[in-house]
């Protein structure tokens, strides 16, 4: 079953109630959001309400709730224990994000794993895994899906070998999984019109039932960038028809398919105000790539005003 969504909404006032609803007007069937901004630590606290609410709305609508993931904030750096005060801040945050995730209900927290900084590498991928075995509960219901990197400055788990080692050094390793970022992947130096090539090399070494979830993402760069800079589906060095491989891979059937894509330009081209995420996924259900893309977006939520 293809399960498709994108990146939506989560605020203070409608909680998960708002990402339902913003997932459903877009014809997806899965989803992804953040508990808070991804820049900072601030959050609400967990409405056990709105998320009851949500739930009904998900089960209206036949989505279900192990099909929804959450994104960790990006300020969440695990590699980098320069400053024992924020190695500790983020250990201690990622825990509570685990326990919000785990009160809404939800299975899947992807992570960036983080950068070095003025480390390297090897201490960075150390202190990641120091630090999942102090985070992670034998008990706990929540997934965290390390996302494989681009390698832009000094971030780590680029490669995947990155991922093997943290997995096989971290006690709990049964609740770790891997989130796929096509992007990322293409700027890091795999080949996406290769996908099966890679899917091969990663069952080898890691295991496709650790796949949790993927980012489809197109990629503004060439192979190899280290830039990680995402594109619209199929406007990208990616192109349709690799990503429509990976989307519909039968090895990756029923893992969530999240989009992650810019936001279009309003007609003057002043701002990136309308979210593609609608068009791009009447798109990759009809199988067929839309040279109109961004005018249709435009002229369709132009007429909304």
């Amino acid at each position: 079953m293809l399960l498709i969504g994108s990146h939506v909404s989560f605020t203070s006032k409608e909680q998960l109630v708002i990402s339902v609803k913003e997932a459903i007007s877009y014809g997806a069937n899965s989803f992804m959001f953040y508990t808070g901004a991804p820049q900072n630590t601030k959050r609400c606290k967990i409405d056990y309400d709105l998320t009851l609410k949500a739930r009904n709305l998900l089960y209206d609508n036949n989505i279900e709730l192990k099909n929804i993931v959450v994104h960790a904030p990006y300020i969440i750096n695990l590699a980098n224990n320069e400053k024992e005060d924020n190695y500790r801040f983020a250990i201690k945050f990622l825990k509570e994000e685990i326990n919000r995730v785990s009160m809404l209900g939800i299975e899947k927290l992807v992570l960036h794993p983080g950068s070095y900084v003025n480390l390297d590498l090897e201490t960075g991928i150390n202190n990641v895994i120091n630090a999942l075995n102090e985070v992670i509960a034998p008990n706990q219901s929540v997934k965290i899906c390390l996302e494989t990197m681009a390698g832009k400055g000094s971030e780590i788990c680029f490669d995947i070998n990155h991922i093997k080692r943290i997995i096989d050094k971290v006690k709990y390793s049964d609740k770790l999984m891997v989130c796929l970022d096509t992007c990322h992947l293409n700027d890091a130096g795999y080949d996406m019109s290769k996908f099966d090539e890679f899917l091969d090399e990663f069952d080898k070494l890691i295991g496709i039932d650790k796949i949790g979830c993927v980012h489809v993402n197109d990629s503004k760069n060439i192979i190899g960038s280290h830039k990680d800079r995402h594109e619209n589906i199929g406007y990208g060095t990616i192109g349709f028809d690799a990503l429509l491989n990976v989307i519909y891979n039968k090895r990756l059937d029923n893992i969530p398919m999240i989009l992650e894509t810019p936001y279009v330009s309003d007609e003057d081209g002043n701002k990136r105000v309308y979210p593609p995420y609608k068009f791009e996924i009447d798109m990759i259900k009809d199988k067929k790539f839309n040279k109109n893309l961004y005018d249709d977006i435009t002229k369709y939520y132009e007429r909304l005003k």
